[in-house]
């Protein structure tokens, strides 16, 4: 208990005044009835930095709230723009647009999406659908990928309305990456929550020999030690050395809308 004490206070005692992060996942980790959500940042040079948690009965807004509000108070500078990546959740992505602003960039997990999608058609259709999606994802042109995925939905609207309405929500956010010019391994490695989805993974290695799980706190103690000990194995990401050029149009996307604004103002003057 101590150590794990020890662990979860270092973590959410972390300044995070100096860290410069291209690339902010969020995502939850469930512990017999409680959820964690957890965030995972990248910084420019492709580092991986666990950067706090936060607990709650669900994966819900109120959380994830809290868990960004957290990092910010703590010195986190995302002015200058960062890429969220998220599972999907609304609640996420709410979250996202109260504390960071709307203008904040978001890519949707491409596996997320394609589990949901084909879990709404039947087994034979499976293979094809998947090499499509993969296909249009894969695309460098983003207009192309895109209309090619409505094509696929428009295609599903009558013989399966389930996966039409599941392709289409949030579509243009499984392109975000591909929109800002993101190639490569790159973008494979930012297209899903599959790093921060790692890091989980180790917290349920560290924790799997516990057997009672007595109170919420306790699942925050093994989350932290999990993801601190995830830390001790991290690399840097694949594809890092285009974290410059993605952390460059982030800037410049978020800066737009600014600029926008700025400039109506000095025609209304």
């Amino acid at each position: 208990m101590a150590r794990t004490a020890e662990t979860l206070a270092a973590l959410m005692a972390r300044r995070l005044d100096d860290v410069r992060l291209a690339v902010l996942m969020l995502d939850g980790i469930e512990l017999k009835g409680r959820t964690n959500v957890v965030a995972l940042g990248i910084t420019t040079e492709g580092q991986k930095i666990p950067l706090g948690l936060w607990e709650g009965s669900s994966e819900n807004a109120a959380v994830a709230t809290a868990l960004l509000s957290d990092l910010v108070d703590r010195g986190l500078d995302t002015a200058q723009g960062v890429l969220c990546v998220l599972d999907g959740a609304k609640a996420l992505r709410k979250a996202v647009r109260d504390v960071l602003g709307g203008a904040t960039p978001v890519q949707r997990c491409i596996r997320h999406k394609e589990r949901n999608v084909l879990e709404h058609l039947p087994e034979r259709d499976r293979p094809q659908v998947k090499r499509r999606l993969r296909r249009a994802w894969e695309r460098d042109d983003h207009a192309r990928a895109e209309q090619e995925l409505r094509v696929l939905a428009a295609e599903f609207e009558r013989s399966h309305p389930g996966a039409a309405a599941s392709l289409t929500e949030g579509l243009a956010e499984t392109l975000t990456v591909n929109r800002l010019g993101v190639r490569g391994q790159l973008r494979s490695t930012l297209a899903s929550t599959n790093p921060c989805e790692s890091m989980i993974e180790c917290v349920r290695r560290s924790s799997r020999n516990v057997k009672h799980w007595q109170s919420g706190e306790m699942g925050l103690r093994w989350t932290a030690a999990g993801m601190l000990e995830a830390e001790r194995q991290f690399r840097k990401v694949v594809g890092y050395r285009d974290l410059a050029k993605l952390a460059v149009a982030v800037e410049r996307e978020v800066g737009a809308p600014a600029a926008v604004h700025h400039a109506r103002e000095a025609v209304t003057v």
